[in-house]
């Protein structure tokens, strides 16, 4: 018989932008990694650099199908995560965060693995309640545009707690506050990505709405250290867990701050609100401190520059 001295572990949507970086992350702690991603918004460039890593391995397939294979550990990501993404095939949305922790759960229970889901802010809809804290219950618009994306989260927590009620399964639920840095999709529609695009191209910075709106922004090192916190603390901590940066900032800030920060010569323009977009979004960390010992150490313009810098490399590769 066989015995596996590393740890064994599952990423699912392993070559997205937090994806990537989880790989990244528990191969640098000696884990054995396998990459799950059908690159439907994952690119094979995010985790090029972990290819030749012996303990890594790199798995074409979509997670609405099963899957079968025998790891410690399933962290669940895979989900497109902005609007332009998860709008684009709403029903596939639906099925990957449905079917695909419907498929991840029932292989956790088949091989008693401890599993990970990457939830989002989004279950809140536009709150009520601000900063947001993880017994509120959100207001959602359950057949709007985002409702695909919302509402398809809402559901895979119901799912991995009633797995763990049900079947005594080892959960862990993070809610996933805006999160930037390198691999970020530049294509994404997020708002980072898009004003550091518009600004180093030199082009008008959209704004949505008046720019009053406010976002709270993470940068990624410090999420995924915060995945990691999650999944090595005790069965008893299940979450779900706010994980974000609680330092808020409106979008007009923000532009503000990356055209500064890229000596763009770019000006600002405002376009009307989409639907159902959140006025306010800010994650109250309190629990994440008590039961994680964790809160975010990078300040927004800290963070800024090594995702300007990487978004400014890519541009020139593509020129």
């Amino acid at each position: 018989m066989s015995i596996r001295i590393n740890k064994s572990i599952l990423v699912t949507g392993g070559a997205g932008f937090l994806g990537s970086h989880l790989c990244e992350s528990l191969l640098n702690s000696g884990y054995e990694v396998i990459c799950v991603d059908n690159f439907f918004t994952g690119t094979k460039d995010n985790i090029l650099p972990l290819l030749d890593n012996p303990r890594f391995e790199l798995v074409r397939h979509d997670v609405t199908f099963p899957l079968y294979m025998e790891v410690d550990e399933i962290y669940n990501l895979a989900c497109p995560a902005s609007p332009i993404h998860y709008q684009f095939d709403p029903v596939q949305t639906t099925k990957t965060s449905v079917h695909g922790a419907i498929n991840m759960l029932g292989l956790a229970k088949r091989i008693k693995a401890k599993i990970f889901q990457a939830s989002t802010s989004e279950v809140y809809g536009d709150p009520k309640v601000h900063p947001q804290t993880e017994d509120y219950w959100g207001h959602v618009n359950p057949i709007g545009p985002r409702a695909c994306y919302d509402e398809g989260k809402r559901c895979a927590e119901t799912l991995f707690f009633d797995y763990y009620r049900q079947h005594n399964l080892s959960i862990k639920v993070a809610r996933i506050f805006n999160t930037y840095g390198p691999n970020m999709h530049p294509n994404d529609g997020r708002v980072v990505s898009n004003f550091i695009v518009q600004a180093l191209k030199n082009e008008p910075i959209t704004i949505y709405g008046d720019g009053s709106q406010s976002r709270s922004f993470c940068y990624v090192d410090d999420l995924i250290k915060a995945f990691i916190a999650l999944m090595d603390s005790s069965d008893d901590i299940t979450g779900p867990f706010n994980l974000g940066n609680p330092n808020e900032f409106t979008i007009l800030e923000l532009a503000t701050k990356i055209i500064d920060l890229t000596g763009s010569s770019s000006k600002i323009i405002t376009k009307p609100l989409p639907i159902d977009d959140p006025k306010q979004r800010q994650p109250n960390i309190s629990l994440a401190k008590e039961k994680l010992n964790w809160q975010p150490q990078v300040q927004l313009a800290e963070g800024l520059k090594p995702t300007i810098a990487y978004f400014d490399m890519f541009l020139k590769n593509c020129s």
